[in-house]
């Protein structure tokens, strides 16, 4: 688990903010691109795993849930191509 990790952890559990990250700022990205949110309710533990997540893979929410959303396409796509 990396420092910002545990940083993060640590902060929910004191139901503090989490600390500012130590590592540079990403560059700037251009604007969002128009779409549609898509959003949901979810309990504490799950939100920690999604924080976890964004942290360690350096993923934005966006991008954290593209990524999921196109590995569980693709698992699938292939279970159905092999007939499970």
């Amino acid at each position: 688990m990396t420092a910002n990790a545990k940083r993060f952890l640590q902060a929910m559990d004191l139901g503090a903010e989490a600390p500012a990250p130590a590592a540079p700022p990403r560059e700037a990205k251009p604007a969002r691109i128009r779409g549609t949110h898509i959003g949901g309710h979810f309990d504490r533990d799950f939100v920690k795993k999604f924080a976890l997540l964004k942290i360690e893979l350096d993923l934005d929410t966006s991008e954290l849930i593209r990524r999921a959303i196109d590995e569980l396409d693709a698992r699938e796509n292939a279970r159905r191509a092999f007939g499970e």
